[in-house]
Protein backbone atom coordinates (compact mmCIF):
# COMPACT_ATOMS: atom_id res chain seq x y z
CA UNK A 1 0.00 0.00 0.00
CA UNK A 2 1.47 3.34 -1.02
CA UNK A 3 0.11 6.51 0.58
CA UNK A 4 1.57 9.91 -0.24
CA UNK A 5 0.63 13.19 1.38
CA UNK A 6 1.46 15.57 -1.41
CA UNK A 7 1.49 19.31 -2.03
CA UNK A 8 2.06 20.65 -5.54
CA UNK A 9 4.78 23.27 -5.89
CA UNK A 10 5.36 23.34 -9.63
CA UNK A 11 5.53 26.85 -11.02
CA UNK A 12 4.90 30.11 -9.22
CA UNK A 13 1.58 31.88 -9.61
CA UNK A 14 3.71 34.95 -10.29
CA UNK A 15 5.13 33.32 -13.41
CA UNK A 16 8.57 33.65 -11.85
CA UNK A 17 11.17 31.09 -10.81
CA UNK A 18 11.53 31.46 -7.04
CA UNK A 19 14.50 30.58 -4.84
CA UNK A 20 15.12 30.84 -1.09
CA UNK A 21 18.29 31.33 0.94
CA UNK A 22 18.22 30.63 4.69
CA UNK A 23 21.27 32.74 5.50
CA UNK A 24 22.97 31.68 8.78
CA UNK A 25 25.09 34.40 10.40
CA UNK A 26 27.16 34.22 13.58
CA UNK A 27 25.50 37.14 15.38
CA UNK A 28 22.29 37.48 17.37
CA UNK A 29 23.02 39.85 20.24
CA UNK A 30 23.29 43.07 18.25
CA UNK A 31 19.89 43.75 16.70
CA UNK A 32 21.21 46.64 14.62
CA UNK A 33 23.74 44.40 12.86
CA UNK A 34 21.10 41.80 12.01
CA UNK A 35 18.76 44.46 10.63
CA UNK A 36 21.58 45.91 8.53
CA UNK A 37 22.29 42.46 7.06
CA UNK A 38 18.58 41.94 6.35
CA UNK A 39 18.24 45.34 4.72
CA UNK A 40 21.34 44.75 2.59
CA UNK A 41 19.47 41.94 0.82
CA UNK A 42 16.97 44.50 -0.43
CA UNK A 43 19.24 47.30 -1.70
CA UNK A 44 22.48 47.51 -3.66
CA UNK A 45 25.49 49.60 -2.63
CA UNK A 46 24.00 52.63 -4.42
CA UNK A 47 20.74 52.38 -2.50
CA UNK A 48 18.78 51.02 -5.44
CA UNK A 49 16.12 48.52 -4.45
CA UNK A 50 16.61 44.94 -5.60
CA UNK A 51 13.57 43.82 -7.60
CA UNK A 52 11.37 40.86 -6.65
CA UNK A 53 13.09 40.29 -3.31
CA UNK A 54 11.79 39.93 0.24
CA UNK A 55 13.19 39.00 3.63
CA UNK A 56 10.42 36.77 4.96
CA UNK A 57 11.75 35.96 8.41
CA UNK A 58 14.50 36.81 10.89
CA UNK A 59 15.17 34.41 13.74
CA UNK A 60 17.86 35.09 16.34
CA UNK A 61 18.90 33.09 19.39
CA UNK A 62 20.89 34.93 22.06
CA UNK A 63 22.52 31.86 23.63
CA UNK A 64 23.43 30.43 20.23
CA UNK A 65 24.56 33.90 19.06
CA UNK A 66 23.26 32.86 15.66
CA UNK A 67 20.59 34.26 13.33
CA UNK A 68 18.80 32.80 10.34
CA UNK A 69 17.41 35.15 7.68
CA UNK A 70 14.95 33.82 5.09
CA UNK A 71 15.67 35.68 1.84
CA UNK A 72 13.52 34.93 -1.23
CA UNK A 73 13.77 36.18 -4.78
CA UNK A 74 13.77 35.11 -8.40
CA UNK A 75 16.52 32.84 -9.70
CA UNK A 76 17.87 35.82 -11.67
CA UNK A 77 18.08 38.12 -8.63
CA UNK A 78 18.78 35.92 -5.60
CA UNK A 79 22.55 35.85 -6.12
CA UNK A 80 22.89 39.65 -6.00
CA UNK A 81 20.67 39.93 -2.92
CA UNK A 82 22.52 37.23 -1.00
CA UNK A 83 25.95 38.63 -1.92
CA UNK A 84 24.84 42.06 -0.64
CA UNK A 85 23.77 40.57 2.69
CA UNK A 86 26.95 38.54 3.04
CA UNK A 87 29.18 41.52 2.31
CA UNK A 88 27.39 43.54 5.00
CA UNK A 89 27.79 40.64 7.40
CA UNK A 90 31.50 40.35 6.69
CA UNK A 91 31.84 44.07 7.40
CA UNK A 92 29.93 43.97 10.69
CA UNK A 93 30.89 40.63 12.25
CA UNK A 94 34.33 39.63 13.54
CA UNK A 95 34.33 35.85 13.80
CA UNK A 96 37.41 35.88 16.04
CA UNK A 97 35.28 37.58 18.72
CA UNK A 98 32.33 35.21 18.44
CA UNK A 99 30.94 33.85 21.69
CA UNK A 100 28.04 31.40 21.51
CA UNK A 101 27.16 27.77 22.21
CA UNK A 102 26.18 26.92 18.62
CA UNK A 103 29.06 25.58 16.50
CA UNK A 104 30.16 27.79 13.63
CA UNK A 105 33.07 28.19 11.25
CA UNK A 106 32.51 31.66 9.85
CA UNK A 107 31.08 35.13 10.38
CA UNK A 108 28.70 34.19 7.59
CA UNK A 109 28.42 30.53 8.49
CA UNK A 110 26.06 29.09 5.92
CA UNK A 111 24.58 30.16 2.57
CA UNK A 112 22.15 27.43 1.42
CA UNK A 113 20.16 27.91 -1.78
CA UNK A 114 16.81 26.08 -2.07
CA UNK A 115 14.43 25.80 -5.05
CA UNK A 116 10.85 26.96 -4.38
CA UNK A 117 9.22 26.92 -7.83
CA UNK A 118 10.28 26.57 -11.45
CA UNK A 119 13.98 26.03 -10.60
CA UNK A 120 15.98 22.80 -10.59
CA UNK A 121 18.52 21.81 -7.97
CA UNK A 122 21.21 21.88 -10.64
CA UNK A 123 20.37 25.52 -11.41
CA UNK A 124 20.48 26.33 -7.68
CA UNK A 125 23.94 24.74 -7.59
CA UNK A 126 25.07 27.13 -10.33
CA UNK A 127 23.64 30.08 -8.38
CA UNK A 128 25.49 28.99 -5.24
CA UNK A 129 28.81 28.64 -7.06
CA UNK A 130 28.30 32.12 -8.50
CA UNK A 131 27.70 33.53 -5.00
CA UNK A 132 30.88 31.90 -3.66
CA UNK A 133 32.98 33.18 -6.55
CA UNK A 134 31.57 36.71 -6.25
CA UNK A 135 32.22 36.85 -2.51
CA UNK A 136 35.87 35.79 -2.72
CA UNK A 137 36.32 38.45 -5.40
CA UNK A 138 34.56 41.22 -3.49
CA UNK A 139 35.80 40.33 0.02
CA UNK A 140 39.55 39.57 -0.10
CA UNK A 141 40.50 37.15 2.65
CA UNK A 142 37.17 35.32 2.92
CA UNK A 143 37.07 31.57 2.27
CA UNK A 144 34.34 29.22 1.12
CA UNK A 145 33.57 25.51 1.00
CA UNK A 146 30.97 24.15 -1.40
CA UNK A 147 28.37 21.48 -0.65
CA UNK A 148 25.50 19.67 -2.28
CA UNK A 149 24.65 20.59 -5.86
CA UNK A 150 27.34 23.27 -5.98
CA UNK A 151 30.08 20.80 -5.03
CA UNK A 152 30.96 19.40 -8.44
CA UNK A 153 31.77 16.57 -8.99
CA UNK A 154 31.78 15.17 -5.43
CA UNK A 155 28.27 16.42 -4.51
CA UNK A 156 29.02 15.90 -0.80
CA UNK A 157 26.26 16.88 1.60
CA UNK A 158 26.51 19.78 4.03
CA UNK A 159 26.66 17.38 7.00
CA UNK A 160 29.55 15.44 5.44
CA UNK A 161 31.44 18.63 4.63
CA UNK A 162 30.90 20.02 8.13
CA UNK A 163 32.20 16.84 9.73
CA UNK A 164 35.29 16.84 7.54
CA UNK A 165 35.96 20.51 8.35
CA UNK A 166 35.46 20.18 12.11
CA UNK A 167 32.25 22.24 12.35
CA UNK A 168 31.39 20.47 15.61
CA UNK A 169 34.68 21.59 17.18
CA UNK A 170 34.71 25.22 18.28
CA UNK A 171 38.41 25.77 17.52
CA UNK A 172 38.76 23.51 14.50
CA UNK A 173 41.77 23.60 12.22
CA UNK A 174 40.46 23.84 8.67
CA UNK A 175 42.70 22.46 5.93
CA UNK A 176 40.52 21.95 2.83
CA UNK A 177 39.19 25.09 1.15
CA UNK A 178 37.50 24.88 -2.26
CA UNK A 179 37.09 28.60 -3.02
CA UNK A 180 39.20 31.51 -1.80
CA UNK A 181 42.17 31.68 0.54
CA UNK A 182 43.10 30.06 3.84
CA UNK A 183 40.52 31.20 6.41
CA UNK A 184 41.19 34.45 8.24
CA UNK A 185 40.36 34.91 11.92
CA UNK A 186 37.90 37.71 11.10
CA UNK A 187 35.90 35.96 8.39
CA UNK A 188 36.40 32.28 9.14
CA UNK A 189 35.01 29.95 6.50
CA UNK A 190 31.59 30.03 4.87
CA UNK A 191 29.60 27.07 3.52
CA UNK A 192 27.84 27.82 0.22
CA UNK A 193 25.72 25.26 -1.56
CA UNK A 194 22.38 24.01 -2.84
CA UNK A 195 20.10 21.22 -1.73
CA UNK A 196 16.42 20.40 -1.32
CA UNK A 197 14.78 22.63 1.30
CA UNK A 198 15.91 22.20 4.93
CA UNK A 199 13.66 23.27 7.82
CA UNK A 200 14.70 24.03 11.38
CA UNK A 201 12.51 22.42 14.05
CA UNK A 202 13.39 22.78 17.74
CA UNK A 203 11.84 20.88 20.67
CA UNK A 204 12.42 22.13 24.22
CA UNK A 205 12.91 19.76 27.15
CA UNK A 206 11.96 20.82 30.67
CA UNK A 207 15.34 19.88 32.12
CA UNK A 208 18.89 21.12 32.51
CA UNK A 209 20.22 17.60 31.93
CA UNK A 210 22.26 18.05 28.76
CA UNK A 211 23.45 14.42 28.82
CA UNK A 212 19.85 13.20 28.47
CA UNK A 213 19.26 15.77 25.75
CA UNK A 214 22.26 14.53 23.79
CA UNK A 215 21.03 10.94 24.10
CA UNK A 216 17.63 11.95 22.70
CA UNK A 217 19.26 13.87 19.85
CA UNK A 218 21.33 10.80 18.96
CA UNK A 219 18.22 8.59 19.01
CA UNK A 220 16.28 10.72 16.51
CA UNK A 221 19.24 11.56 14.24
CA UNK A 222 18.93 9.88 10.86
CA UNK A 223 22.65 9.07 10.62
CA UNK A 224 22.46 7.06 13.85
CA UNK A 225 19.35 5.07 12.98
CA UNK A 226 16.64 7.59 13.85
CA UNK A 227 14.36 9.62 11.59
CA UNK A 228 15.23 9.91 7.92
CA UNK A 229 16.56 13.31 6.94
CA UNK A 230 16.78 14.58 10.53
CA UNK A 231 20.00 16.01 11.94
CA UNK A 232 19.80 16.80 15.65
CA UNK A 233 21.93 18.37 18.37
CA UNK A 234 21.16 19.24 22.00
CA UNK A 235 21.99 22.65 23.45
CA UNK A 236 21.41 24.40 26.77
CA UNK A 237 18.96 27.22 26.08
CA UNK A 238 17.32 29.67 28.49
CA UNK A 239 17.71 27.36 31.46
CA UNK A 240 16.40 24.28 29.64
CA UNK A 241 17.67 21.92 26.95
CA UNK A 242 16.70 22.33 23.31
CA UNK A 243 16.78 19.57 20.71
CA UNK A 244 17.67 21.52 17.56
CA UNK A 245 16.79 19.65 14.37
CA UNK A 246 17.62 20.28 10.73
CA UNK A 247 14.86 18.56 8.77
CA UNK A 248 16.06 17.75 5.27
CA UNK A 249 13.86 17.19 2.26
CA UNK A 250 14.95 14.14 0.29
CA UNK A 251 14.51 13.40 -3.38
CA UNK A 252 12.28 10.33 -3.37
CA UNK A 253 8.84 9.11 -2.32
CA UNK A 254 8.78 6.92 0.79
CA UNK A 255 6.89 3.65 0.74
CA UNK A 256 4.25 3.48 3.46
CA UNK A 257 2.59 0.38 4.84
CA UNK A 258 -0.18 2.22 6.69
CA UNK A 259 -1.95 5.54 6.96
CA UNK A 260 -0.29 6.10 10.34
CA UNK A 261 3.14 5.68 8.79
CA UNK A 262 2.17 8.00 5.94
CA UNK A 263 1.42 10.73 8.47
CA UNK A 264 5.11 10.78 9.32
CA UNK A 265 5.99 12.32 5.94
CA UNK A 266 4.94 15.21 3.72
CA UNK A 267 5.68 15.19 -0.01
CA UNK A 268 5.73 18.12 -2.45
CA UNK A 269 6.83 18.86 -6.01
CA UNK A 270 9.18 21.43 -7.53
CA UNK A 271 9.98 21.67 -11.22
CA UNK A 272 8.96 18.06 -11.88
CA UNK A 273 10.87 16.62 -8.92
CA UNK A 274 9.24 15.04 -5.86
CA UNK A 275 10.63 15.78 -2.39
CA UNK A 276 9.58 14.47 1.03
CA UNK A 277 10.37 15.32 4.62
CA UNK A 278 9.54 14.09 8.12
CA UNK A 279 6.58 15.93 9.62
CA UNK A 280 7.56 18.25 12.51
CA UNK A 281 4.60 16.80 14.43
CA UNK A 282 6.18 13.35 14.19
CA UNK A 283 9.54 14.69 15.34
CA UNK A 284 7.88 16.28 18.36
CA UNK A 285 6.05 13.02 19.16
CA UNK A 286 9.27 11.00 18.96
CA UNK A 287 11.10 13.43 21.23
CA UNK A 288 8.18 13.38 23.69
CA UNK A 289 8.24 9.58 23.84
CA UNK A 290 12.01 9.43 24.34
CA UNK A 291 11.91 12.17 26.96
CA UNK A 292 9.05 10.50 28.84
CA UNK A 293 11.16 7.35 29.19
CA UNK A 294 13.68 9.50 31.08
CA UNK A 295 11.02 11.20 33.20
CA UNK A 296 11.32 14.45 31.26
CA UNK A 297 8.50 16.41 29.66
CA UNK A 298 8.66 18.72 26.66
CA UNK A 299 7.52 22.33 26.89
CA UNK A 300 7.06 23.27 23.26
CA UNK A 301 8.12 22.95 19.64
CA UNK A 302 9.16 25.81 17.37
CA UNK A 303 9.38 25.67 13.58
CA UNK A 304 11.97 28.30 12.70
CA UNK A 305 10.68 30.03 9.61
CA UNK A 306 8.56 28.00 7.19
CA UNK A 307 7.91 24.62 5.68
CA UNK A 308 8.90 24.55 1.98
CA UNK A 309 5.25 24.90 1.00
CA UNK A 310 4.72 27.85 3.32
CA UNK A 311 7.92 29.49 2.11
CA UNK A 312 6.81 29.37 -1.52
CA UNK A 313 3.29 30.69 -0.81
CA UNK A 314 4.61 33.45 1.45
CA UNK A 315 7.28 34.41 -1.09
CA UNK A 316 4.64 34.73 -3.79
CA UNK A 317 2.47 36.88 -1.56
CA UNK A 318 5.29 39.15 -0.37
CA UNK A 319 6.81 39.67 -3.82
CA UNK A 320 3.49 40.17 -5.64
CA UNK A 321 2.49 42.79 -3.06
CA UNK A 322 5.88 44.50 -2.95
CA UNK A 323 6.45 43.69 0.74
CA UNK A 324 10.24 43.60 0.87
CA UNK A 325 10.50 43.54 4.68
CA UNK A 326 7.85 40.92 5.29
CA UNK A 327 9.70 39.79 8.44
CA UNK A 328 8.72 43.03 10.17
CA UNK A 329 5.05 42.12 9.72
CA UNK A 330 5.80 38.73 11.26
CA UNK A 331 7.56 40.50 14.13
CA UNK A 332 10.85 38.67 13.59
CA UNK A 333 12.01 36.84 16.71
CA UNK A 334 15.02 38.12 18.66
CA UNK A 335 15.91 35.92 21.65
Amino acid sequence: MKIVKSTKMASSKLGKNLVACLLNVSEARNKDIIERIARAALFDSCGQKHPDTSVLNVFSNYDYNRSVLTIVSTSEQIGKSVVSSCMEGFTCIDHSQHDGIHPCLGAIDLVPIYPLSGVTLEHCGNIARGIAEELVTQVPGCSMFLFGYSDIPEMRSLADKRRSLGWFRKNSDVHTIRVGMKPSMKYGITGVGASPYVMNCNVTLDTRDLTSGKAIATAIRGRTGGLKGVQAMAFPNKGQVEIACNVESFRDIPEYSSAAEADQYVSYHVCGDTFSYISPRHIEAEVQNLAACKGIRTTGTALVGFTPQECRVTAEYAISNGISEFWRRRQGVFM
